[in-house]
Parts: structure tokens; sequence; C-alpha cells
């Protein structure tokens, strides 16, 4: 997996955006975040560079052309909420998941729907492939 670099908050808004659309110009970056966010063009275009500098973003030559560069995301969606999920639970849990999900049931009631859900995620990832069965 690709090291993944800290990433500000306003930093995952571009992220986002080139998740959802690689090989963007920074027109166009520009564009969807000045109406989806407000910012101005020089707080995107700043934000872009440091992304870049940060090697989380990837910058080409646009075909045919000698000035507009194309950006793309270095590294997965997913490959990035793995490792937020894994320093999040190192940070705050010391890797353990069942203090953590003690945790967050102690504010948080789940409906029959999501405790099915949840037990068919734990049974998919129990030790030695078989999921138990369990009398309904």
């Amino acid at each position: 997996m690709t090291q993944i670099p800290p990433i500000t908050d306003a930093e995952l808004e571009i992220m986002r955006v080139l998740w959802t659309n690689p090989d963007c110009t920074s027109n166009w970056i520009v564009k969807r975040l000045t109406d989806r966010m407000g910012w101005s063009p020089n707080t995107t275009r700043t934000l872009l560079n440091r992304l870049v500098q940060k090697e989380a973003v990837g910058a080409k030559q646009e075909k045919g052309s000698k000035r507009n560069q194309l950006f793309y995301p270095i590294f997965s969606e997913k490959e990035y909420l793995r490792s937020e999920t894994t320093s999040f639970m190192k940070k705050l849990y010391d890797g353990a998941l069942k203090p953590m999900l003690a945790n967050f049931l102690e504010d948080k009631t789940l409906n029959d729907q999501e405790i099915e859900d949840l037990k068919a995620l734990f049974d998919g990832n129990r030790k030695g492939g078989e999921p138990e069965k369990r009398d309904s």
C-alpha cells in the first residue's frame, strides 16, 4: 500500500473531487470547489499544490496541450479510508476493536437490521473461514 500523507479537511475536499473525477485540470477543480465550497481560485490552487508536494496528487501534461496539466489521485479513497481508520484505532484504542465498538454502542442504539448486518460482517471475518451456525 502507498504511504498516505497527512491530509487536512480542506485538502480532503480536493481529494474527493479527484477520486470521482480523475485526470481533470486545475480550472475544472477550481470551478467545482468554488461552486461547492465557495473557495477562491487561489485557495483551491494552493491546496492542490500542497497535495502535489505531499505526493497525494500527481500531475501530467494534457495530450495536445503545452500548458494544461491533468491532476489525479496517487492513492484510492479506499486506501485513504483504511489508513485513517487504522490511525484512529491505534491512536484512541491501541488498535483494539472491542473497546472502540463498546464505546460507540454506549451512545447508539442499533435496529434489528443493523445488528444482523454487523453479525454478517463478523461472521465473514471469522478466523477459520466458516461462519458459525446460529439457531434462528
